[in-house]
C-alpha cells in the first residue's frame, strides 16, 4: 500500500493533466521504435459500453463535500437537477454572555460562490450615509460574475434563495449522508434574490478615512433578526446553550435552497459559509448600549450535507433502454452528483483478436487507449465539456467479493515521462473525444493471460482528490464526483455510428 501511494504521487503532476494533442504511444513500449526496432501499427477494437444506473444517489456529507452547490436547472438530455445545502452551526463558546438588554439587529448569512476574479466592476458612493449614528461615509463595491452552469440568462439570470431552520437532527460531522435524503426543515429565516454576482464591500468614514465596515466577496443573505433574538440571546444561562451536544440538538441547523425549478447552478465552499449576529447591549459597568458582532461557527467541524433532486420525466435520459451489460447501449449518459456512471467490459472476440495477434505474429503491445467521444447530435449545446473524468477498475476477488481501485496504468505507468490517464480533444467543438490509457491491463490480459471475466472499468464525471499533503492521491475512493457539476451524452456501443466507443491498440512487430 506504501508503495502504491508513492507511486500515485507523480499522477497529480503528470497523470492528472489533460492535453489536447494528437495520441501518442506510451513510454511503455517507446524502445520498440528506437532505432527502427520495431514497425508500428494502430488498430480499432471493439468495446462493450453500457449505463450504470446510480439511483440519483450519493455520498455527499462533510468529508465528501468539497464544494456544496445551490441553484436549479433543465434540459432535455438529463431532466430536472435540483441542489439545496444543509449546515449545522455552533456557538464560538458556550454559556455566552450578551451583556446588559441586548438587542438584535441584523443577521446575516454569507455563501462565497466562485467566481471570475479577472472580471471586476466597481462602484463608488462619496455621499454614503453609515446608518449607525448617521456618519458620513464612502462606500465602495467591487463586483464579480459568480460562476455558473446551466441556463444563465434564464429568469433574468435571478435565482430566489431560501434559508430555512431545519427541525431534523443532522447527526455529526464523521456521519455518512446521502444525497437523496430530505430532512425537516420549518420556519422561514430569510429570502433573497440572487443575481449571478458577488460583491465585496468596503465602508470608509469621510472625516478620518478610518474603515467602518468590510465584508469578503460573497453573498450575503438577511435572515430574521427577531428569530435569532428569541432562538439564542434569549436563550442566555439555559441548558440550551451550555456545550455542543446540546446547542446542535436545539439549534438543528439550516437548509439553503432555491424556489426555482430552472435556470443555473452555483458552488462555494462550505467551510467559508458564515452567519453573523449583530446586536447591542450594555457591558457591565458602562451606562449605554454599544454595536457588537457574534459570529457563529458554521465550517469545519459542522455537518454540511448536499441534497440533490432530480426529475427525469421527459428526458432522453427517461426513455433510454435499460442498460444492456451484453451487448452495450448506443449512448452512455454520464453525470455528476449521483447520476448515471459508464462501464466498460472487453468482449471476448476483442481479446482472442488481440491474443492471435500476440502469439502468431509476435506483436508486442506498445500502447492500448479507450477512445470515447461525445454524441454530436444529442449533446449539442453550450454547456461546458468535461475536462477530466475518472476512471477505476472493478473485479472479483478470489473469494468471490467485488474489488475496486485505480487501474493498473494509474499504478503501475504513473512514473513514467509524460504519462497521463485521460487525455481530452478538441473541448471547444461540437464532437470532443476522450482517450483512456488501458495499456497495461491490456497487455496483462493479453500477454501474461491475466483473467478478465468480472473485468470491468467505471468512468465518472469528477476528478480523483489528492491527500492532505497534496503530494498523493487521498485513494480512488475519493473524488470530486459528489459535487460535480459535468454532464455528457457519449457514443457508446453503437455499430451504425462512425464515433462508436473502441479500443485503440498500437502494436508493434520485429
Amino acid at each position: 500500500m506504501k508503495r502504491a501511494f508513492t507511486i500515485l504521487s507523480m499522477v497529480i503532476f503528470g497523470g492528472m493533466l489533460v492535453y489536447n494533442c494528437e495520441p501518442d504511444p506510451d513510454s511503455l513500449g517507446e524502445q520498440l521504435f528506437l532505432d527502427g526496432a520495431a514497425n508500428g501499427k494502430e488498430i480499432a477494437y471493439d468495446v462493450t459500453a453500457y449505463n450504470i444506473d446510480n439511483n440519483d444517489s450519493i455520498r455527499t456529507d462533510a468529508s465528501k463535500l468539497g464544494l456544496a452547490t445551490l441553484g436549479a436547472f433543465s434540459e432535455s438530455q438529463f431532466g430536472m437537477q435540483k441542489a439545496s445545502y444543509y449546515t449545522q452551526l455552533r456557538l464560538p463558546a458556550y454559556d455566552p454572555d450578551f451583556g446588559t438588554n441586548p438587542t438584535v439587529d441584523s443577521v446575516v448569512l454569507v455563501i462565497k460562490p466562485t467566481y471570475a476574479s479577472d472580471s471586476i466592476t466597481t462602484t463608488t458612493d462619496e455621499n454614503y450615509i453609515y446608518p449607525d449614528g448617521s456618519v458620513p461615509a464612502k462606500k465602495v463595491v467591487n463586483t464579480y460574475p459568480a460562476t455558473k452552469y446551466g441556463r444563465t440568462k434564464f429568469n433574468g439570470g435571478n435565482l430566489t434563495v431560501k434559508v430555512e431552520e431545519v427541525t431534523e437532527f443532522l447527526n455529526g460531522y464523521s456521519d455518512i449522508a446521502y444525497s437523496n435524503k430530505v430532512y425537516g426543515s420549518g420556519q422561514e429565516l430569510g429570502t433573497k434574490t440572487f443575481n449571478g454576482k458577488v460583491s465585496s464591500v468596503v465602508l470608509t468614514k469621510d472625516s478620518d478615512n478610518s474603515q467602518l465596515f468590510s465584508s469578503e466577496v460573497g453573498f450575503r443573505i438577511p435572515l430574521s433578526a427577531s428569530f435569532f433574538k428569541t432562538k439564542i440571546i434569549d436563550k442566555k444561562g439555559q441548558p440550551e446553550l451550555k456545550d455542543v451536544a446540546s446547542f446542535i440538538r436545539y439549534f438543528r441547523g439550516l437548509k439553503l435552497s432555491v424556489t426555482e425549478s430552472n435556470g443555473y447552478l452555483v458552488q462555494f465552499s462550505p467551510s467559508t459559509v458564515e452567519l453573523i449576529m449583530y446586536y447591542k447591549s450594555t457591558d457591565t459597568g458602562a451606562t449605554t448600549s454599544t454595536q457588537k458582532k457574534y459570529a457563529f461557527s458554521v465550517g469545519n467541524g459542522n455537518a454540511h450535507i448536499g441534497n440533490y433532486e432530480y426529475n427525469r420525466a421527459g428526458s432522453a435520459l427517461e426513455s433510454a433502454p435499460a442498460p444492456n451489460t451484453a451487448t452495450g447501449d448506443a449512448r452512455l449518459y454520464a453525470q455528476g452528483m449521483g447520476g448515471n456512471s459508464i462501464g466498460i467490459k472487453f468482449p471476448k472476440a476483442t481479446i482472442d483478436s488481440l491474443k492471435k495477434l500476440y502469439q502468431k505474429n509476435k506483436a508486442a503491445i506498445i500502447s492500448a487507449k479507450i477512445r470515447m467521444y461525445t454524441d454530436k447530435t444529442t449533446f449539442d449545446n453550450r454547456l461546458k465539456k468535461p475536462t477530466i473524468l475518472t476512471i477505476v477498475q472493478k473485479d472479483i476477488d478470489d473469494k468471490g467479493k467485488p474489488t475496486t481501485n485505480f487501474t493498473q496504468d494509474l499504478l503501475l505507468l504513473s512514473v513514467t515521462p509524460n504519462f497521463a490517464y485521460i487525455k481530452a480533444y478538441d473541448l471547444d467543438k461540437n464532437l470532443s473525444y476522450y482517450d483512456f490509457t488501458v495499456t497495461q491491463s491490456i497487455k496483462d490480459i493479453v500477454e501474461a493471460g491475466v483473467d478478465y471475466s468480472n473485468k470491468y472499468f467505471k468512468i465518472d464525471m469528477g476528478n480523483f482528490l489528492s491527500s492532505s499533503t497534496g503530494t498523493t492521491l487521498a485513494g480512488y475512493q475519493f473524488t470530486s464526483r459528489p459535487f460535480a457539476l459535468d454532464r455528457a451524452v457519449f457514443v457508446g456501443s453503437d455499430p451504425s455510428s462512425e464515433n462508436k466507443i473502441q479500443l485503440i491498440v498500437t502494436y508493434g512487430t520485429k
